[in-house]
């Protein structure tokens, strides 16, 4: 079943990893090596995570990028369910 509401990967990223640790998105970006803005867009909801950016959460909070990507994934899939209009396609098996 499909989750109704999943969390943007950055507010996983901000509750789960950088509010617990007292760490900014900037300060995050700086110890990665990569630019601020890698971390405050998704951080603030405004882009996705790319594959690169989760490679890189995973190494260094010790997960998965599989972790992130999922979160990603999980997340546009509910947008688009409630925002792509299907209604003029019929299934195969019903046509």
């Amino acid at each position: 079943m499909p989750m109704i509401n999943p969390p943007h990967p950055g507010e996983v990223l901000v509750e789960l990893y950088l509010e617990p640790r007292d760490m900014s998105a900037i300060a995050l970006a700086k110890r990665m090596n990569m630019p601020r803005t890698r971390i405050e867009r998704p951080v603030r909801g405004e882009t996705s995570l790319t594959v690169d950016t989760a490679m890189r959460l995973a190494k260094f909070f010790g997960d998965t990028a599989e972790f992130w990507m999922n979160l990603q994934r999980a997340h546009d899939l509910a947008l688009a369910r409630k925002n792509v209009d299907l209604s003029d396609i019929t299934p195969l098996e019903a046509a």
